[in-house]
C-alpha cells in the first residue's frame, strides 16, 4: 500500500483543487475589487544607430527599451481593464517627522491575489510595471467640489509568491505584489492620458498630476529670486562720473558762472543744459562693473543697429553683441565704452558666457556633413570612432 501523502510531484491533485477552490471563495467573498491595467511592454522602435536601443518588431513584456539604463520609458498598456479580487492589510499613513522634511513611511501596499484566478483573467501573473486602480480608495469629497471623485492608482514594483499562500499540498495559491503610488512621469503616459469621465474631455493627468502647480510654484520662486538676488559684480550707478576733455581735464571748468562777464544773452556757446555733459567713459574700473546703465543716469537706447541720426554724447546698447556692448557717439563715430558684465547670477537667465556654456544647445556641422552637439559629455567626446 503506498504511503499517504498530500504532496505529488509534477501534478495538481484533487486535494490541491479542493484547497484552491476554498481559497478562491475566500477572495470572492472578502476581497476588494482591484482594476489591473496590464503592462504590455516597450513599444516597437526603428533603427537609431545606437546599439543600446534595440529594434523590436512586436510589443512584448520582455522588451527592454534602453539597454544602457535598463529601463522602459515609453510603456504601452492594454486598453482593457482586468478586475481582480485582492486582499491587503490597511494601515494609517503617517508622516515621519524625525528627518528634515516630510516623508511618507507606509504608503506602500502589499496586496495578495489568487494566483489561478489572476492567470485565467489576465493570461499571466501581475508583474512590475502593471498599474493597479483601487476603487474603494476613491475620494468622493475632494476640496474642489467641481471635479469628479479622485481615483487612487498604484504601480507594482515587485511581485512574488506569498509565504502564507502554500497549502498542505506544498503548491502555491497566492501572489503577493508590492506597489507604490503612481506619479506623473513619462512611463505612465498611457494611463494618465485616459479620459477622466468628467464629460469635458479632461484626462486623468488633469486631476491626479501636480505638474502644472509645481511648475507655477517654481516660476514664482524664480521670479522672486531674480528680484531679490543682486546681479553679479558691483553696482556703480550711485557714483558720479566727471566728464573730461581729450587731455583729461574736467569739462565742468568750461561751464559759465554768474560772475562771468564775457557771456551775453545771444551767446551760442552755452545752452540752458550746458552742464549736462555726457562722460566719454565710466570713471570707475574693476571686476564685473559693466552694466546696462549709462554714466550719471543718461538715457540709453537699445537695438541691433545704430540709429541713423545720433547726437554727440548719445549712448547706445547693442543687443546683438555677446555680451551686450555699450557705445557713445563722439560726433564722428560710435566708440565702445564698456561690455555688459553684470547679469543675473542664475545661469538660466544670465547673458554671459557662463550661461551659454552651461545651457549650450547649439549644434555644429563638420566638414564631412556630420552634425554634432557642441555640448557633449566626456564619454561621448572621447568615444573611439570606427575607421
Amino acid at each position: 500500500m503506498p504511503r499517504i501523502s498530500l504532496w505529488k510531484e509534477g501534478a495538481h491533485t484533487n486535494d490541491y483543487r479542493f484547497f484552491d477552490g476554498r481559497i478562491r471563495e475566500m477572495f470572492t467573498l472578502g476581497g476588494t475589487t482591484i482594476n489591473v491595467h496590464k503592462f504590455l511592454g516597450a513599444p516597437t522602435t526603428a533603427a537609431q544607430g545606437d546599439a543600446t536601443i534595440p529594434v523590436y518588431d512586436t510589443v512584448s513584456e520582455k522588451n527592454i527599451q534602453d539597454l544602457l539604463f535598463l529601463e522602459n520609458r515609453d510603456r504601452k498598456y492594454d486598453t482593457s481593464v482586468f478586475p481582480l479580487r485582492g486582499i491587503y492589510q490597511t494601515s494609517d499613513i503617517d508622516f515621519d517627522l524625525s528627518q528634515f522634511g516630510l516623508f511618507l513611511q507606509n504608503d506602500t501596499l502589499f496586496i495578495v491575489f489568487h494566483l489561478n484566478d489572476m492567470v485565467e483573467q489576465m493570461g499571466r501573473k501581475i508583474m512590475s510595471g502593471d498599474v493597479l486602480e483601487l476603487p474603494h480608495l476613491k475620494d468622493f469629497y475632494p476640496l474642489d467640489a467641481d471635479i469628479a471623485p479622485l481615483r487612487r492608482y498604484y504601480v507594482v514594483q515587485d511581485a512574488q509568491r506569498a509565504s502564507e499562500g502554500y497549502s498542505p499540498t506544498w503548491w502555491p495559491h497566492l501572489w503577493r505584489v508590492k506597489c507604490v503610488p503612481l506619479v506623473d512621469s513619462q512611463e505612465y503616459r498611457d494611463i494618465l492620458n485616459q479620459d477622466a469621465g468628467a464629460g469635458d474631455g479632461s484626462t486623468l493627468k488633469d486631476f491626479l498630476s501636480t505638474y502644472n502647480k509645481e511648475v507655477a510654484i517654481n516660476d514664482a520662486i524664480v521670479t522672486q529670486a531674480l528680484a531679490e538676488v543682486q546681479k553679479a559684480g558691483y553696482y556703480t550707478g550711485d557714483y558720479y562720473t566727471l566728464p573730461t576733455t581729450v587731455d583729461g581735464a574736467s569739462k565742468l571748468s568750461e561751464v559759465p558762472t554768474a560772475d562771468n562777464l564775457v557771456i551775453t544773452a545771444d551767446s551760442e556757446k552755452w545752452a540752458s543744459n550746458s552742464d549736462n555733459i555726457s562722460p566719454k567713459t565710466f570713471g570707475y574700473s574693476g571686476y564685473l562693473l559693466g552694466d546696462v546703465l549709462a554714466p550719471n543716469g543718461f538715457p540709453v537706447s537699445t537695438g541691433i543697429a545704430f540709429p541713423p541720426s545720433p547726437m554727440e554724447g548719445d549712448y547706445f546698447l547693442r543687443l546683438d553683441y555677446f555680451p551686450n556692448r555699450m557705445f557713445r557717439f563722439d560726433g564722428k563715430k560710435w566708440v565702445k565704452i564698456q561690455d555688459v558684465q553684470r547679469t543675473s547670477q542664475l545661469p538660466a537667465f544670465s547673458l554671459n558666457q557662463k550661461s551659454s556654456f552651461i545651457n549650450n544647445n547649439n549644434s555644429k556641422t563638420l566638414s564631412n556633413g556630420q552634425v554634432i552637439q557642441e555640448r557633449q559629455t566626456l564619454s561621448q567626446a572621447l568615444r573611439a570612432q570606427a575607421d
